[in-house]
């Protein structure tokens, strides 16, 4: 570990009784999604669900008779991803307040007691692994181990040590289609790991834009992002690389039909060209930002599509 403390004693800085009255009346539950980080989890939801619906088509599986299946794990994947970010936020509560994007986090601004936010993340991803547990054990142990990757060998660990702490974090934002999968499937069929493969190699230059955004943020909190360390030439080689290599994997889910074929390849050429061009762009950040978004919009559009392609 480097000198950046990992566990902290929590500050507790309350403005007066009736602030906090109105705090815990108007924005408790506000508070409480943003400690799960609800839009990241919400964009994982997606990919899991394409795991169950896909799982179901090649496996024979009626979605309709397995409600029951479906709730569980949808809600099993959400708990489980949540109480993982949480438990993010409690870990973090050292470096959070030193950046800008972070530093209004309730786990920095004083809503919640450190002790707190560790019970609401450990009991998050309890009550995950136990409904993924009613449905099979292979879900169960896939949300464990993306619960272990995202919270022990990202967050404490590599985060703090690594500039490839992107990659180590990839394998646990790679799990949501799995558990979907698992649900309805425990064999894993090869799409399933396909599924996974495309999310792991998404990641890295989706999360590197992000640190080329903020890199003096990451700078000033210790924290080795590769365009800390390296620089933004090495970290653009390293996003076009990544793209790179999506593409083909994202086409060997050819036999899903030509139209998602067509979409895949479209959208990941375009990708790849947007890449390139950034190492001829003059503004770094505009490029990151540019990469960013649309790393977003190609993961939901090709995650959708798939879904789409089969009804």
């Amino acid at each position: 570990m480097n000198k950046t403390n990992t566990v902290i004693e929590a500050t507790n800085v309350l403005p007066n009784e009736s602030s906090v009255i109105i705090t815990d009346q108007q924005k408790s539950w506000k508070d409480y999604l943003t400690l799960g980080k609800v839009g990241i989890v919400t964009s994982n939801l997606i990919t899991t669900f394409a795991g169950l619906f896909l799982a179901a088509k090649y496996s024979g599986i009626s979605l309709g008779d397995n409600l029951h299946i479906v709730l569980f794990a949808m809600l099993g994947a959400a708990l489980v991803m949540a109480g993982g970010c949480t438990l993010n936020n409690f870990i973090d509560r050292d470096i959070d307040p030193i950046m800008e994007r972070t530093k209004e986090r309730p786990s920095v601004n004083g809503r919640f007691q450190a002790n707190h936010i560790l019970w609401i993340g450990l009991i998050q991803s309890g009550l995950g692994i136990m409904l993924l547990a009613f449905i099979n054990s292979v879900a169960a142990v896939i949300g464990i181990i993306g619960l272990f990757v995202y919270v022990v060998l990202y967050t404490m660990w590599s985060k703090r040590t690594h500039s490839l702490n992107t990659v180590v974090g990839s394998i646990s934002g790679a799990v949501p289609p799995l558990i979907g999968w698992a649900a309805l499937d425990p064999g894993l069929h090869t799409y399933a790991w396909l599924l996974f493969f495309i999310m792991f190699f998404w990641q890295p230059p989706h999360f590197l834009a992000l640190a080329m955004k903020r890199c003096e943020e990451y700078r000033a909190a210790g924290i080795p992002m590769l365009p800390v360390v390296a620089g933004f030439e090495m970290t653009k080689r390293q996003m076009v690389l990544y793209v790179a290599i999506l593409i083909p994997v994202s086409l060997m889910l050819a036999p899903f039909g030509l139209v998602y074929t067509i979409v895949a390849a479209v959208l990941g050429a375009g990708w790849l060209i947007l890449g390139i061009a950034g190492f001829k762009m003059k503004d770094d950040i505009k490029w990151a930002r540019l990469m960013f978004v649309y790393s977003l919009n190609y993961l939901t559009i090709l995650f959708v599509l798939m879904v789409i392609v089969h009804i």
